[in-house]
């Protein structure tokens, strides 16, 4: 099922690919931010400028539930994380190494972060990415 990208959609994806694809349009849609206090209020996540790593919270749900609806939200956090892996692999070329498995997900969260702040990152930079990660995802094995 195709993923379908509308701000106000309440649809959450929840397999990396589906994740990484929504991230991609979203980015596109409100444009890259660079600098701390990403969401400064309710109700703005799908319309303000947003980070790598805030586009992947919104395709994944952060400010689009729907009261009422049952989500799989421990199915969507797995998704969402297993993306952020993928997005940090492709983006450094290699698997990220992580010493200690309680602390997985700071690796490859700063990998993301720091790729993000680089100067003159745009938005499209940033979709190319997850879209290269939406691709890996697509042929990977969980």
């Amino acid at each position: 099922m195709q993923t379908r990208h509308t701000p106000e959609s309440i649809v959450i994806a929840d397999t990396p690919a589906a994740i990484l694809e929504w991230a991609a349009r979203h980015i596109e849609h409100v444009g890259i931010y660079q600098g701390p206090h990403l969401f400064a209020g309710p109700g703005r996540t799908a319309t303000l400028p947003c980070w790598p790593r805030g586009a992947l919270q919104v395709a994944a749900g952060h400010g689009r539930g729907a009261a009422g609806r049952p989500y799989d939200w421990d199915r969507i956090d797995r998704a969402r994380d297993k993306a952020c892996t993928i997005l940090a692999e492709t983006l450094m070329g290699h698997p990220v190494d992580a010493d200690d498995p309680a602390a997985a997900k700071a690796p490859h969260h700063e990998v993301i972060d720091r790729w993000s702040a680089e100067p003159g990152r745009t938005a499209a930079d940033a979709a190319r990415a997850f879209r290269a990660a939406a691709a890996r995802a697509e042929h990977a094995l969980f």
